[in-house]
């Protein structure tokens, strides 16, 4: 029997996957679990049209990623921050100051979990970040971490 998986099923595919599977399976646990629907010929072309579209949408949101990575290189980050004695840092400067500062000063909204500095920030000076904006774009900045 081939039915096309509605969702990812565990050692048998991935969403949209039409594959052959044994009759008492795809009718007892495939079918009335929703995990599956049947594959004939109605369904195969709404599968291949999803497919299309969800291909379409994940170049669109790679496009979109390029842009902005293009956009996020031509742009300095400057941070503030409180020094002690011997210029040492009070606290640390992450991926969360980063996206604060884009967020205030040039109204990006970055996820502070997709910027990772690289190297540590022990006092002033300038540092390079990568930004995780698709699984396929990263891109780099500069930070520029200042007395303040």
């Amino acid at each position: 029997m081939k039915v096309i998986l509605q969702e990812d099923v565990k050692k048998l595919g991935a969403k949209g996957a039409v594959v052959e599977v044994s009759d008492g399976y795809g009718r007892n646990y495939l079918l009335p679990r929703k995990l599956a629907i049947e594959a004939n010929a109605a369904n195969l072309n709404n599968a291949k049209v999803k497919a299309e579209n969800r291909a379409r949408k994940l170049q669109q949101e790679a496009d979109e990623a390029k842009l902005l990575g293009a956009q996020l290189e031509k742009i300095s980050v400057t941070i503030p921050v409180k020094l002690g004695k011997d210029g040492k840092l009070f606290g640390s400067v992450g991926g969360a100051d980063v996206a604060k500062v884009l967020k205030v000063n040039h109204s990006l909204n970055i996820d502070k979990r997709k910027i990772s500095i690289l190297g540590d920030v022990t006092g002033v000076g300038t540092y390079d970040a990568v930004i995780k904006l698709h699984p396929e774009v990263t891109t780099k900045i500069k930070i520029a971490v200042v007395e303040g």
